[in-house]
C-alpha cells in the first residue's frame, strides 16, 4: 500500500467513525466530559449521524452519507485519474452541503424564508454541530486535499495541501465568518432587512475625520488613533532594538534579568499598568506630590490624555517588539561582520551598512507588531484616555454604552482595518524582493562585533533608564498588593492576599476557599492548551508562507493580520453573535475562549516566524528534500530546529496574552468559564484595588515561572561550531587529535 491509499484509507476511517460513533450534535453537557457513550444510540441529543437520519427524522442527513460513500468508492474502487477527479468533486459538493445544511435549518426549523416556502415547514429543527458533524467536515477537507495532491497540485506534496486548505478553512471560520456577522448586522434593521442608513451616517461623522488639531482644536478619532498608533511603533521598536542590542552585543551586567525585565510589561493586565502611571503620575501621584512639596509645582492632568496613553503603550509594547527582535538580531552572521572589518570598514560602518540593512525584516515585523497592538488597545485608553477616546474605546462604547450603534462600531472596525492594510502594504513594498538569508547551513565560527561607542553610549542612555522606569513602574505595583487601601491608609497588610488566595482544611480535604482560585485555575488551563496551539498554527502558517508559493498567498497573509487588527472589542461582540446560534454554537464554553486566543494571537507566530525564516537560506530545505525526506520531515528536523527563539516568542506571547487580554475576553467569559482579566475588572469596579493588585501581583509570578519553564523546554539555537575536547584514537588507527562538530 503506497502513501497516498494510506493516507486516503485514515481519511475514510475517520469519515466512518463520525457518521457512527460520535455525537453528530452538540451538547449542553460538553464531549469531553464522557456522558455521552451511555446514551449514544438511545439519545436523540447524543444520537450519530446514521441513527439521526434512520430513527430521529433528520433527513437532511441523508446526502452526507451518501456523499461519503460515494468518497468511498471513489478512493477504493476507481482507478487512476478518474479516481482524484471523483474525489474532488464529491468532496467539494460535500463541504458545500455540509455548510448550506448548517445555516438553513436551526433551532425551529428553517432559518430563512424562501426554504419554508420552497420546502414546507419543517416538523423540527437541528441543534449545532457537534463532534461528528465538525470530523466529518474535517475528514471531506482532507479527501479534498488529497485529491487536488494527487493531481499534482503544489508538485503532488500532500501535506502542504493540507496544511493551507485547514489554514483557509480556520481562518475562515473564526477570523472572516465573526467579522462578516458583525458588519452584516450593521446593514440590518430589527426584522433582519437591509438598511444601510445607519452605516452611510456614520462614514459622514465628522467626529471621526476632523483635522481642527492643525487649527488648534482636537482631532477627530480616526487621525488621533493613527498618529499615537505610530508614535508608539516607532518608540516600541526603537527600545525593543536597543534592548535586542543590549542584551546580544553589549558587556552590560544582568542580561538575565535584563531579559526577565523586558517581559515584565506583557505578563501584566494593562489596566494595572495604567493604574500603577495613575499613582505615580496622577493628580494625587507618589511623584506628583513630591514635586508639589519640593517645588510648588501645581498637581496637573497631563498624564490623562494622549501622553499618558503613549508612555502606557510604550511600556506595554517594547516587550513584544524586543521578543520579535532578539532572534534576528541573533541571526545575523558574525562571519559578515568580520568580513566588512578586514576590509577595513570601521564598526560603525559595518553596523550600519552591513548589521543593520539584514535586520529589517525584523524591525519591519516589529513596527507593525507595536502598530497593530496600539491601534487595538483597549485597556490603556480605558484609564488613562480620558475624554481623548482612540478607535477602540469608541467601538466599545458603541456597542455596549448608551448609543447600542452596531453600525457605528461596524464604521470604526473598517476605518481600523484601512490603516492596517496601509501599514501591510507599505511594510511589504520596503520589504519586496530582498533577501536577508544570514544562516545557510555551513558553520560559523564567528563571534559578534562589538558596538560602536556612540551606539553602544546611546544604547545604555536607553535601556537604562527605561529599566529603572519599569522597576519603578513594578515596585509601585507589587507594593499595592500589601497596601489596606490607596491614598487613605497606607499600613501593610497580607488580607488583600489572604482573602484572594486563602486555602483551608475542610473534613480533613485542601479547600481552595479564596475568591480568585476559580479564576485563577480557569485562566491558567486554558492559557496552557491555547499557547501551544497557537504557536503550532502561527509557525505552520509562517513556513507555507515563506517556502511554498501558491495562489493567495500575499491574500492568506493578510488575512491572518485581520484579527490580530481589530480591536478585542469587536472580536469579542462579533464572536457573540457568530456563535451563538447554530451551525456553530460556542458561546458560553471553553472552546470560543480558546478559538479567539489561538487567532488573535497566531500573526505573532506568523510574523516572528517570517521574520526569523528569511534568514533561513532555502538550500537547507532543498537538500533534506533531495536526501528523500518528505516536507513534514524537513519541517520537523531541519527547519523548527532553527526557529527556536521564533517558537519561544510565539509560546511566550501566546500564553501571556491569553492570561492578561481583556478586550475580547470581557464579552466571551461565562460563570463556568470566567478569566483572571474579567474578575479583575469586577474587583476594581467594586473598589476593590488592594485585591486586584494582590490577584495581578500573583499572576505576575506565576506567568515568570511558567515563561522559564517555556524556555527550558525549547532550549536556544545553536549556530556555532563547538570544538569538542580531543579523542584518543586506538593504537591500530590514526592518530585523531580533535574533533569539530556543526551543531
Amino acid at each position: 500500500m503506497n502513501a497516498n491509499n494510506r493516507r486516503l484509507t485514515g481519511a475514510l476511517i475517520i469519515g466512518a467513525a463520525a457518521l457512527a460513533l460520535l455525537p453528530w450534535y452538540s451538547l449542553e453537557s460538553g464531549f469531553f466530559d464522557g456522558q455521552w457513550l451511555t446514551t449514544l444510540w438511545s439519545d436523540a441529543a447524543s444520537a450519530p449521524a446514521l441513527w439521526q437520519m434512520t430513527f430521529y427524522q433528520h433527513p437532511w442527513l441523508a446526502p452526507v452519507v451518501v456523499l461519503y460513500a460515494l468518497c468511498a468508492a471513489a478512493g477504493l474502487l476507481a482507478p487512476g485519474r478518474m479516481r482524484s477527479w471523483l474525489l474532488l468533486v464529491c468532496s467539494a459538493i460535500a463541504i458545500a452541503y455540509l455548510v448550506f445544511e448548517g445555516h438553513a435549518i436551526g433551532y425551529s426549523g428553517w432559518s430563512w424564508l424562501w426554504l419554508e416556502n420552497l420546502f414546507g415547514a419543517l416538523e423540527q429543527g437541528q441543534p449545532a454541530m457537534g463532534a461528528g458533524a465538525l470530523l466529518m467536515l474535517v475528514t471531506f477537507l482532507l479527501l479534498f486535499s488529497f485529491a487536488l495532491a494527487e493531481r499534482g497540485v503544489l508538485k503532488g506534496d500532500a501535506f502542504v495541501v493540507a496544511s493551507i486548505l485547514m489554514l483557509v478553512a480556520l481562518v475562515s471560520t473564526f477570523v472572516l465568518y465573526p467579522v462578516l456577522s458583525m458588519f452584516a448586522v450593521s446593514v440590518q434593521d430589527v426584522d433582519g432587512s437591509f438598511q444601510p442608513d445607519g452605516l452611510l451616517t456614520n462614514l459622514r461623522d465628522p467626529s471621526i475625520w476632523s483635522l481642527s488639531c492643525f487649527a488648534g482644536g482636537s482631532c477627530g478619532t480616526a487621525w488621533r488613533t493613527l498618529f499615537l498608533a505610530l508614535m508608539t511603533a516607532g518608540g516600541s521598536t526603537l527600545l525593543g532594538l536597543a534592548f535586542a542590542l543590549a542584551a546580544t552585543r553589549t558587556a552590560l551586567p544582568f542580561k538575565k534579568a535584563l531579559r526577565m525585565l523586558t517581559i515584565l510589561p506583557i505578563i501584566t493586565p494593562p489596566f494595572v499598568i495604567g493604574l500603577a502611571l495613575i499613582l505615580l503620575f496622577g493628580r494625587s501621584g507618589v511623584v506628583t506630590g513630591q514635586l508639589a512639596a519640593l517645588f510648588g509645582i501645581e498637581p496637573g492632568r497631563w498624564l490623562y490624555g494622549m501622553t499618558g496613553i503613549w508612555i502606557a503603550q510604550v511600556l506595554s509594547f517594547t516587550p513584544i517588539a524586543f521578543l520579535v527582535l532578539i532572534g534576528v538580531v541573533e541571526g545575523v552572521s558574525p562571519s559578515l561582520e568580520e568580513a566588512s572589518q578586514t576590509l577595513r570598514a570601521n564598526r560603525w560602518r559595518t553596523f550600519s551598512r552591513i548589521s543593520l540593512p539584514l535586520m529589517a525584516p525584523g524591525l519591519a515585523n516589529a513596527f507593525l507588531i507595536s502598530f497593530i497592538e496600539s491601534m487595538a488597545d483597549f485597556g490603556n485608553p480605558m484609564v488613562l484616555g480620558g475624554s481623548h477616546g482612540v478607535l477602540s474605546t469608541e467601538i466599545f462604547f458603541s456597542v455596549v454604552g448608551a448609543q447600542n450603534d452596531p453600525s457605528r462600531a461596524a464604521v470604526l472596525a473598517m476605518i481600523l482595518l484601512c490603516f492596517t492594510l496601509a501599514a501591510f502594504i507599505l511594510q511589504r513594498l520596503w520589504l519586496g524582493g530582498k533577501n536577508f538569508a544570514t544562516v545557510t547551513g555551513k558553520g560559523d565560527s564567528g563571534r559578534h562585533g562589538e558596538l560602536p561607542k556612540a551606539l553602544r553610549a546611546g544604547v545604555y542612555g536607553m535601556v537604562i533608564p527605561w529599566g529603572l522606569f519599569t522597576l519603578v513602574i513594578y515596585g509601585m505595583i507589587m507594593v499595592g498588593g500589601f497596601v489596606q487601601s490607596w491614598g487613605l491608609d497606607n499600613s501593610l497588610t497580607l488580607n488583600h492576599y489572604i482573602r484572594a488566595f486563602r486555602v483551608s482544611l475542610s473534613d480533613g480535604h485542601l479547600a481552595w476557599s479564596g475568591v480568585a482560585w476559580n479564576s485563577f485555575w480557569t485562566t491558567l488551563e486554558i492559557a496552557l492548551i491555547a499557547a501551544p496551539l497557537t504557536a503550532a498554527v502561527g509557525l505552520l502558517t509562517a513556513w507555507l508562507i515563506v517556502r511554498q508559493k501558491f495562489a493567495g498567498r500575499q491574500t492568506f497573509e493578510f488575512m491572518l493580520m485581520l484579527s490580530f487588527a481589530i480591536p478585542g472589542t469587536v472580536i469579542g461582540v462579533s464572536y457573540v453573535m457568530a456563535y451563538n446560534l447554530p451551525p456553530l454554537e460556542i458561546t458560553g464554553t471553553a472552546m470560543i475562549l480558546i478559538a479567539c486566543f489561538v487567532f488573535r494571537n497566531m500573526p505573532v507566530g506568523v510574523r516572528g516566524g517570517i521574520a526569523a525564516m528569511s534568514q533561513l537560506d532555502k538550500s537547507l530545505d532543498e537538500a533534506s528534500l533531495t536526501l528523500g525526506a518528505n516536507s513534514f520531515r524537513t519541517l520537523r528536523k531541519v527547519v523548527l530546529p532553527l526557529l527556536k527563539p521564533a517558537i519561544s516568542a510565539a509560546l511566550v506571547y501566546a500564553f501571556v496574552r491569553a492570561i492578561t487580554s481583556i478586550s475580547a475576553v470581557i464579552f466571551l467569559v461565562s460563570a463556568q468559564y470566567n478569566m483572571a482579566t474579567s474578575y479583575i475588572v469586577g474587583l476594581v469596579e467594586n473598589g476593590e484595588y488592594g485585591v486586584a493588585i494582590a490577584y495581578s501581583s500573583v499572576l505576575i509570578v506565576v506567568m515568570l515561572t511558567i515563561i522559564g519553564l517555556f524556555q527550558l523546554l525549547v532550549g536556544e539555537r545553536r549556530l556555532r561550531r563547538v570544538a569538542k575536547p580531543a579523542v584518543l584514537a586506538a593504537p591500530s588507527a590514526p592518530t585523531s587529535l580533535t574533533q569539530e562538530s556543526a551543531v
